[in-house]
Parts: C-alpha cells; structure tokens; sequence
C-alpha cells in the first residue's frame, strides 16, 4: 500500500513538473514607452493554449499575464520560462525604486530557481526625467532567440521572443515600430502586425498562425496598477487557424485609437514661428512670419484628432494658454479660410 502511495505521489509531482514545464512562455514582446505623455505600453504573443492553460495555472487566464506595467515608472515583459515569483519580485523591486536595469540585476541575483539561463525580460522605465532601457536573454532560451531596443523620437522601446522562426520576427516588429505614425497604442499594434506571419512562433506553423494569444495594453500615468486603462487580448484554442493578430487588430480599429494625420508631420513651417517649441509648459505664442492682417482658423488636436483648443483671428504674436491641457503630444493647425496651411506638433508637459 505503501509503495502504491509513492507511485501515486510521484506520478503526480512529475506530471506537474513536466506541464509547468510545457507552459513556459516561448514568446515575442514589446515594451515601450512615450517620454511626452509618460505613458507605459506592451504587446505581445505566444503558441500557447491559454484555455487550456488556464485550467492547471490559473494565472494563464488573461494573455498579458506576463507584462507588468507600474504606471508613471516601469514596464517589463517577463518570458521564456516565466514565474510567478520572479514577476511578484519584479513588482517589489520596481515599488522600492529600482531602475530598470538594477531591477534586472536584482531577479539575476535572486532567481526563484537560481538558475537565469531560460529566462527572458525586456524593461522600460521612467529615471530622473529620463528613459532607460534593460533587456536579457538566457542562453539556454530556444532559438531564434534575442532581444533589441532602441528610440524613435520620444518612443523608447524594447522587442525580445524565443523559440522564434528568425530574427526577421524582431527586426520586423521594430520596423513598424519606428516607421508608424501616432501614438504609443499606434505604435504598439503596428509591431504586433510585424510578428504576424506564419510560425512566428515556430510551434504554431501547423496551425497556420503566428501564436495562439496576443495583447496590447497601455497605462497611463494616472493609473491604478493592474487596471490599464486601455487594454485589448485575444485567446484562440489550439487548431482553430484563427489568427490572432488579425483579431487583435480588428478589435483595435473599432476603438479608433489612431488619428489620420501624424502628429510629428509638419508643413507650412516659415509662414509661422511657434515660441518656445516643440516643449511647452502653460503657454505659447504664434508669429505670423509674413505680417498678413487676415484672420487665421487654429486648432489645437489630441492625438485621437479630437480638437481640445478653438481660435480665429489674426496671428501677429498671438498668446494660448495650454494650462487646462493634459500632459501629451498634440497637433496644431492652422487655416486660412477653409485650407490647412501650417500644422506642427505640440509637446505639453
């Protein structure tokens, strides 16, 4: 009986072993932040089943249970062999006002399993005004396996995956990254889009697909942490050939995050001087470099495209007042009866 006993016990422990082992997050990420807004955003994919997941791990419920995300501070992507530990520690560390690359050197130190060689992270965060960038990659992670990062503008960003088809998969996410037009949740699905080939993640090429899950979500630096307040996923089961980058995307548009006209586009820039610029505390002033007495038409646009400011006048050093706008990017634009003459993008901190 007593025999039988350790046969049962051990069954078990091996079989926990070995699904633990089968879930570890083989994955491609992004994590980025926008140093106007300070906002915090990540995406990312994986060929996992999280319904069935879900059932021995319950944390596996929601798709962005790898990103951790504290508003105002950091965000890191925790993969490869995730646990749960080394994500709780990563919180600590960030709350006890650790940089992101002292938080990276901390979790190597003190691995929940003293063992750093499957393990993967990316993180961007917020220190003394500005941004800094850490990323790793264990040497036992599956290939393709890596990770880059860099800057775009105000956009900094770090892309890892393991288990991948090639580092086209990285290097393509990055491309759409830098080359897209508007804001961070912009930004953000245009990489996703970049991973969306067959096989990006080598074990979902049988299915036809990149992965089996995918999220976005952005934080803004008001947020509750946990709470994002923009936040999309998208679970598929295992040979549904449903991709779900391709629903991500469909869920994303319907929400209309991104406006038409680029907010770093600029045109008509001798007809007018913009003072100071492109940063601006509680005001600025609008020259009028060709003298005209005619009356202009300004707009002031979020970068939803929403018009937040209104004036029509002359412009011969015409003052606004931007006291009442949220820290952010914005869009001026200026007409001259009913054609766009002059738009230059506004930096509010």
């Amino acid at each position: 009986m007593k025999s039988k006993f350790c046969i049962i016990i051990a069954f078990i422990c091996a079989n926990f072993l070995f699904s633990k082992a089968a879930l570890s997050q083989e994955t491609f990420s992004i994590v980025a932040a926008d140093s106007a807004t300070h906002e915090i955003g990540s995406a990312g994919a994986s060929c996992v089943d999280l319904f069935e997941a879900s059932t021995i791990f319950p944390y596996y419920s929601e798709p962005n249970f790898l990103s951790v995300i504290v508003p105002n501070n950091t965000g890191i992507n925790i993969q490869s062999s995730f646990d749960t530990l080394n994500k709780a520690n990563a919180i600590r560390r960030i709350l006890a006002g650790d940089s992101p690359s002292e938080m990276l050197y901390w979790l190597f130190a003190n691995d929940a399993d003293n063992d750093t060689t499957m393990r993967q992270y990316g993180a961007v965060g917020f220190v003394d005004g500005l941004v800094e960038k850490a990323a790793f990659t264990g040497s036992e992670c599956f290939d393709y396996k890596g990770h880059l990062f860099g800057q775009i503008g105000g956009f900094h960003y770090c892309i890892q995956g393991n288990i991948l088809k090639g580092k086209e998969v990285l290097t393509a996410m990055e491309s759409r990254f830098r080359n897209t037009n508007g804001n961070l949740k912009c930004r953000l699905m245009a990489a996703m889009q970049g991973a969306n080939s067959k096989g990006a993640d080598i074990r979902c090429e049988s299915n036809n697909t990149s992965s089996l899950f995918a999220f976005l979500q952005v934080v803004q630096p008001n947020d509750i942490m946990g709470k994002p307040s923009f936040y999309i996923s998208v679970k598929t089961p295992n040979l549904s050939q449903i991709e779900p980058i391709d629903s991500l995307q469909k869920l994303f548009t319907k929400l209309q995050i991104c406006s038409t006209m680029s907010a770093t586009e600029n045109i008509g820039e001798s007809a007018f001087y913009i003072y100071p610029n492109p940063s601006i505390s509680k005001s600025f002033l609008i020259h009028n470099n060709t003298h005209s007495l005619e009356n202009y038409s300004v707009r002031i646009n979020d970068m939803m495209g929403r018009t937040v400011t209104r004036y029509y006048g002359r412009l011969s050093n015409q003052s606004f007042n931007t006291s009442d706008l949220n820290k952010g990017i914005y869009q001026l634009l200026i007409y001259n009866k009913e054609n766009l003459v002059f738009t230059q993008k506004l930096i509010i901190n």
